[in-house]
C-alpha cells in the first residue's frame, strides 16, 4: 500500500512538473510569431517608423514585433525566445560578445532579416558581413523596380514586381558565394543583386536592399516582400504554429463618431469582442503571458484598484462616468467590489460589494481599518465594523473637490512611505475648507494625514493629472494628459514659498513623443500619435519580472492608444529622465481595449484594468454632439456594461505565496517588511503604524542595522522600518534609542535608506543637526541624498555650522550644476541667510549685490533668485483681449481687424484648465507652422521652447500661459495688408484653436 502511495505521489509530481512546463513554454502550441527588431536612434533610415508600420501591418496576421535600438540586446538571455531578428540600422561596429551572440542565434535555427541599411552595419566583423551576404558600397536614388529572377523560391510567395516612388539604388560588394539571388535591380550598366537569401547553420537569412524611407515602407509591394521573407526565414515550424493560432477578426460598420484627426475615410465603429477574443489581439513581451482575472458581467467599468492586507483585489466600478452626475447628492449606481480567487485557479470566483450607491468614485486607499474614497465633491471614509465585508461607516472627510468636469477631478490616492495619503487632481481643482482653513488650488499633487486633517498642496501640474507612482526608495513620479506622460516630483511647494522663490518642484522628464500603437484606427482629440491620456505611473516594485524591470521600469497606461507604455527611468543627479523609448509592455489592436490602470500586485504580476470601451475621448465637444453634465460629449457608443481585469505574468516567476498578515501578531508584520514586493512591505508598515504598538521598535532596529543590499542596491526592509518608527512617533519625542539607530542609518550602504534617515530624523534637535553634518550626507555620492539633506537643513534652527556647510556646498560645481540641489541650496540659504552671510564675509569679504547676474552665493545673500526682466513699454495705441474658451480648445475671438503699422496690444487671458499660447503668423503659413509644431512636440525640449516653432513664419508670440494666467503681447502690426492667422501651438491644438487678424490700411 505504501508503495502504491509512493508511485501515486511520484506520478502526481511528474504530472505537476509536466504541467508547469507546458504552461510556461509558449512554444508548445499555436502562438504568435515573435520578431525582434534592432533599429537605431536616428531619423535617417527611420527604423522607429519602419517598425511601427510593420507592426501595424503584420500584427493582425499573427506577427509580433519588439523594438530596440541597443545592439547589446543581441546578448539578451531571452533572445532565443524570438523566431527572427530584423536589423534596420546604421550601427558601424559590433562587439565580440554581440557578434558571437548573433552568429549563435542564427546558427541555432532562427531567422535573420537584415533590411536595406543593415548591409552597412557591423563592418568590423567579416563573419557578420558574410552572414548578411554582402555589404553596401554606394548608392544613387530614383524610382525603379527590380526583376524577380527566382519567382518559385518560397521566400517570394505572393510577391509581384513593384515600382518604388523613390528609393536608394544600392550597389554592394563583398558579396558572399553562398547567397541565392531572388531579385535584381537592372540598369544600363549591370544587374545588381537586390534581394537574396542564404542558410547559416540551421538558420536562414533574408536580405533586401529596398527600404530607404516612408515612400518605400508603405509600398504594398515592399510590405509583401518583407513579410514573405520573414515567413521563409523563421522556418516552417514557427509559421505553422502562427497559422494555427486563432486570431479574432473584429466586425466593423459605419458609425457617427468624432473625427478629430480629420481622417479620410472617417473611422469605423468596431463591434466589441469577448475577453477571450480580445486577448488574441493583445501583444505582450516574450516570456510573459496575459491571464484574465475577471470580466463582465461580474465587473463593469473598473477605474481604480488596490489590494487589502489579505491580498484581495478591491475595484471601483463606475457605470455613472462620465455624465451621470448626481448634483442633488442622491445615490449613484457605482460601487466598490472585493474580487477573490478562492480556488487558486487564477480567476476571481467571489465578488462582494463593499459599498454601493456611489457616484463616480475615482480612487481609494486603505487607511485606519477602512478606505478613503475620492468621490468629488467629497472624500469619504468607508469602513466595515462587523466583519461582513460591507461598509457600515460612511463619513465625509474633505469637501470641496471640483465637479465641473468628471475627467478632471481627484484620483490616484496612494498610501505613501511617509504614512500619509498622496493624490492628484486635474483642472477641476479644489476650493473648500480643510480643518477650518480655506484652501484653493488647481491641477496638481497633494498629500494629507491619516485623519484627513493636515493637508498639503505639493505642487501644480500643467493639465489633467492621472498618474502617480513611487519607487522603492520613495522617488515620486506623476503623469498628465497632453504630451507629458512622465514628470518627476522633486521639491514640495512649501519650500519655495518660504524662500520666496518662484520655481516649480515638478519637471517633465519624458524623452519621446510617439506612442507605438497596433491599431490603424487610432482616435485622439489632440497630441495626435502621442500621449494624450497618460493614466498611471506605477513602477515595477517586486521581483517576479526579470531584473531589468526592478525599481526601474514604470507602467504608463494610455487608453486612447490601447496600450501600456514601458517607461524606463534613469537617475540623473538628484533627478531622473526617461531612458530612451521603452515602447510597450502591452498593446492591442482591439479598438475597445482601454487600459486605465496598471499596478504591481501582491503576486508580483502586473495587473491591468481594461475599461473596455470604444469611446475613450471626453471633450472638447465635437461638431454635431452635445455636452453632458460631466462636461463630456454625449455619445450613444459609450458603453457601461463591460470591463476586464488582466494579470501579466512572467513565465519564469517563482510560485506566489501570500503573507498571512495579522495585526494582532506583530511578528507577521515585521516578517513582511522583508518581502521582495513593495506591496507587502508598505502594507505591513501601514498596519504597524495603525497599531500604535511601540513595543515592536527593537525588531525594527534589527532591520535598520542590516547593511545588506540587493542586486539593484535597495534594502527595502530597512527603509520601511525607518518610516514605521517615524509613523509610530518614536522619532518625535524623547526616544533616544530610536533616533540613534536611525542616525546610524545615515551611513547605510543603500542610498534609499540614507535618504529615509535624513527625511525622518527630528531636525529640530541640535544634536541631530550635528550628526547629519558629521555623517557626510551633504557630500553624499547620491545627489538625491544631498537634496534631502539640504531641504532638511532648511527646516533647522539657524546655527553657524549650517551657514558654513551651505557656503561650502555652493562652491562645489556639481551642486550648482544640479537643478534640484541648486534649488535646495537657495532654499536653505534663504533660511540661514545671516549665518551664510557671516561665512561669506569671513572668506570673501563683502559681496557686490548690484549685479543681477552675480555669483550663486551672492544670489543667496540677496534673498531671491534674480533674473533680468525685459521691460515692455505700455502703449495704448490699440488693444484687443482674446480669451481661451473653457473646455473647448478655442479662442473666444476668432477674428479682428488691425491697422497696418499701428502698435497693438493683445491681452491674452487663459481661464481654461490647460496651458495655451498665441502665435501670430505670416499669411498662408498656418498648415506649415502647425506641422512644425507637431514635430516640435515630439522633441524633448518642446516645452522648453514653449511649443513655439523656430521659424520666420512666426511673427509674434506669447509663451505658454498657465490656467488663470494672463499675458500682454505688444507689437507693431505688419505694413502689408492681408489675413494673418493666430493659433495655439500646444500639442494638437492648432487644428482647432485658431483665428484671423485682418490687417488693413
Amino acid at each position: 500500500m505504501n508503495g502504491l502511495i509512493k508511485i501515486g505521489l511520484s506520478m502526481l509530481l511528474l504530472l505537476f512538473f509536466l504541467g508547469c512546463g507546458s504552461q510556461k513554454n509558449r512554444d508548445d502550441g499555436p502562438r504568435r510569431l515573435e520578431l525582434f527588431f534592432l533599429g537605431h536612434a536616428s531619423k535617417h533610415h527611420d527604423s522607429e517608423l519602419l517598425a511601427n508600420i510593420l507592426a501595424q501591418e503584420y500584427f493582425p496576421e499573427g506577427i509580433n514585433i519588439t523594438y530596440s535600438v541597443d545592439p547589446e540586446d543581441l546578448t539578451r538571455k531571452d533572445l532565443h525566445r524570438y523566431d527572427g531578428l530584423i536589423v534596420y540600422a546604421n550601427h558601424d561596429s559590433i562587439s565580440p560578445t554581440q557578434e558571437q551572440a548573433l552568429l549563435d542565434y542564427v546558427a541555432s535555427g532562427k531567422g535573420f532579416i537584415p533590411l536595406h541599411s543593415a548591409s552597412f552595419c557591423f563592418r568590423n566583423s567579416p563573419e557578420v558581413v558574410a552572414l548578411i551576404g554582402g555589404q553596401f558600397k554606394s548608392h544613387g536614388g530614383e524610382a525603379f523596380s527590380a526583376e524577380i529572377v527566382k519567382p518559385d523560391h518560397p521566400a517570394m510567395e505572393g510577391v509581384q514586381p513593384f515600382e518604388t516612388e523613390w528609393d536608394e539604388t544600392y550597389v554592394h560588394d563583398k558579396i558572399a558565394d553562398d547567397i541565392v539571388v531572388l531579385m535584381e535591380r537592372v540598369d544600363s550598366t549591370h544587374r545588381e543583386p537586390y534581394t537574396w537569401v542564404k542558410e547559416y547553420g540551421k538558420g536562414r537569412v533574408f536580405y533586401t536592399a529596398f527600404g530607404h524611407d516612408e515612400r518605400a515602407f508603405r509600398n504594398p509591394g515592399f510590405l509583401q516582400l518583407v513579410k514573405s521573407g520573414i515567413l521563409w526565414a523563421v522556418g516552417d515550424d514557427a509559421v505553422k504554429k502562427m497559422k494555427e493560432y486563432a486570431i479574432a477578426q473584429p466586425a466593423y460598420e459605419e458609425g457617427t463618431m468624432p473625427n478629430y484627426e480629420r481622417r479620410d475615410p472617417p473611422p469605423r465603429y468596431q463591434h466589441p469582442l469577448s475577453p477571450e477574443e480580445s486577448q488574441t489581439l493583445i501583444q505582450v513581451p516574450v516570456g510573459f503571458r496575459l491571464e484574465l482575472f475577471a470580466s463582465e458581467p461580474d465587473i463593469k467599468k473598473p477605474i481604480a484598484m488596490d489590494w487589502d492586507e489579505k491580498g484581495r483585489l478591491w475595484v471601483i466600478e463606475t457605470v455613472d462616468y462620465p455624465n451621470t452626475v448626481r448634483n442633488d447628492k442622491g445615490e449613484g449606481d457605482d460601487r466598490i467590489t472585493i474580487c477573490e480567487d478562492t480556488d487558486g485557479d487564477g480567476k476571481a470566483d467571489k465578488f462582494t460589494v463593499f459599498a454601493e450607491g456611489l457616484n463616480i468614485p475615482t480612487a481609494f486607499a486603505f487607511i485606519n481599518g477602512g478606505i478613503v474614497v475620492a468621490q468629488a465633491p467629497q472624500f469619504l471614509f468607508l469602513k466595515d465594523t462587523d466583519g461582513d465585508d460591507k461598509a457600515d461607516v460612511r463619513d465625509v472627510w474633505i469637501d470641496g473637490w471640483g465637479t465641473y468636469d468628471t475627467h478632471a477631478g481627484p484620483s490616484n490616492l496612494r498610501y505613501g512611505m511617509d504614512n500619509r495619503i498622496w493624490g492628484t487632481v486635474g483642472y477641476s481643482g479644489f476650493e473648500g475648507t480643510i480643518a477650518g482653513n480655506p484652501v484653493k488650488f488647481g491641477a496638481g499633487i497633494y498629500q494629507f494625514d491619516r485623519e484627513g486633517k493636515q493637508f498639503e498642496y505639493l505642487g501644480n501640474t500643467t493639465n489633467n493629472t492621472w498618474g502617480l507612482g513611487f519607487s522603492e526608495e520613495f522617488d515620486v513620479f506623476i503623469s498628465t494628459a497632453n504630451n507629458e506622460h512622465s514628470d518627476f516630483f522633486a521639491i514640495p511647494l512649501r519650500y519655495y514659498e518660504k524662500a520666496n522663490l518662484h520655481e516649480r518642484g515638478i519637471e517633465k522628464i519624458d524623452s519621446h513623443y510617439n506612442m507605438h500603437v497596433l491599431t490603424k484606427e487610432l482616435r485622439q482629440v489632440d497630441v495626435h500619435g502621442g500621449f494624450t491620456a497618460a493614466a498611471g505611473h506605477s513602477l515595477y516594485t517586486a521581483r517576479a519580472f526579470p531584473q531589468e524591470y526592478w525599481n526601474r521600469v514604470a507602467f504608463v497606461s494610455e487608453p486612447t492608444g490601447r496600450l501600456v507604455h514601458r517607461h524606463i527611468l534613469e537617475q540623473v543627479g538628484s533627478g531622473f529622465k526617461e531612458q530612451g523609448d521603452g515602447w510597450n509592455v502591452v498593446a492591442s489592436s482591439d479598438n475597445w481595449f482601454g487600459p486605465v490602470e496598471a499596478e504591481v500586485g501582491p503576486d508580483g504580476a502586473l495587473w491591468i484594468l481594461d475599461w473596455y470601451n470604444f469611446v475613450i475621448q471626453h471633450n472638447p465637444t465635437p461638431q454635431g454632439f452635445e455636452n453632458g453634465t460631466g462636461n463630456a460629449y454625449i455619445d450613444p457608443l459609450r458603453d457601461n456594461t463591460k470591463g476586464r481585469i488582466y494579470r501579466l505574468v512572467h513565465e519564469d516567476a517563482k510560485r506566489y505565496k501570500p503573507y498571512a498578515l495579522n495585526p494582532d501578531r506583530k511578528g507577521t508584520l515585521v516578517d513582511a517588511l522583508k518581502s521582495d514586493n513593495l506591496f507587502w512591505r508598505l502594507t505591513a508598515q501601514r498596519l504597524l503604524v495603525e497599531s500604535g504598538d511601540r513595543g515592536i521598535a527593537s525588531d525594527l532596529y534589527k532591520l535598520i542595522q542590516d547593511t545588506s543590499v540587493d542586486e539593484v542596491n535597495v534594502n527595502g526592509a530597512a527603509t520601511h522600518a525607518i518610516w514605521a518608527l517615524h509613523g509610530l512617533g518614536l522619532l518625535d519625542g524623547p526616544d533616544e534609542k530610536s533616533v540613534s539607530v536611525v542616525a546610524g542609518a545615515l551611513r547605510h550602504p543603500a542610498p534609499g535608506v540614507r535618504r529615509a534617515a535624513v527625511q525622518t530624523l527630528p531636525i529640530s534637535k541640535s544634536d541631530v543637526v550635528q550628526e547629519l553634518l558629521a555623517s557626510g550626507v551633504i557630500h553624499d555620492p547620491d545627489l538625491r541624498v544631498r537634496l534631502a539633506a539640504f531641504l532638511a537643513l532648511s527646516d533647522a534652527a539657524p546655527v553657524a555650522e549650517i551657514g558654513k556647510a551651505i557656503f561650502e556646498a555652493v562652491q562645489q560645481p556639481d551642486n550648482i550644476a544640479d537643478k534640484w540641489v541648486s534649488h535646495a541650496l537657495l532654499i536653505a540659504g534663504a533660511a540661514h541667510r545671516q549665518a551664510f552671510m557671516n561665512e561669506y564675509h569671513q572668506k570673501l569679504g563683502h559681496p557686490d549685490l548690484s549685479n543681477a547676474e552675480g555669483s550663486f552665493a551672492e544670489r543667496i545673500i540677496a534673498g531671491k533668485r534674480m533674473t533680468v526682466l525685459q521691460q515692455i513699454p505700455e502703449l495704448d495705441d490699440a488693444s484687443v483681449t482674446i480669451k481661451a474658451v473653457i473646455g473647448e480648445m478655442k479662442y473666444d475671438l476668432t477674428s479682428f481687424t488691425a491697422k497696418a503699422g499701428q502698435t497693438l496690444k493683445i491681452s491674452f487671458e487663459n481661464p481654461d484648465h490647460m496651458q495655451h499660447n498665441l502665435l501670430i503668423l505670416k499669411p498662408g503659413t498656418l498648415d506649415r507652422v502647425g506641422q512644425a509644431a507637431d514635430e516640435l512636440a515630439k522633441q524633448p525640449n518642446g516645452m522648453d521652447m514653449q511649443y513655439i516653432p523656430d521659424t520666420p513664419d512666426v511673427l509674434f508670440s506669447t509663451p505658454l500661459v498657465n490656467p488663470e494666467g494672463r499675458y500682454e503681447l505688444t507689437f507693431t502690426v505688419p505694413d502689408t495688408p492681408g489675413e494673418y492667422p493666430y493659433v495655439c501651438t500646444f500639442p494638437g491644438h492648432w487644428r482647432i484653436m485658431k483665428g484671423i487678424m485682418r490687417v488693413i490700411r
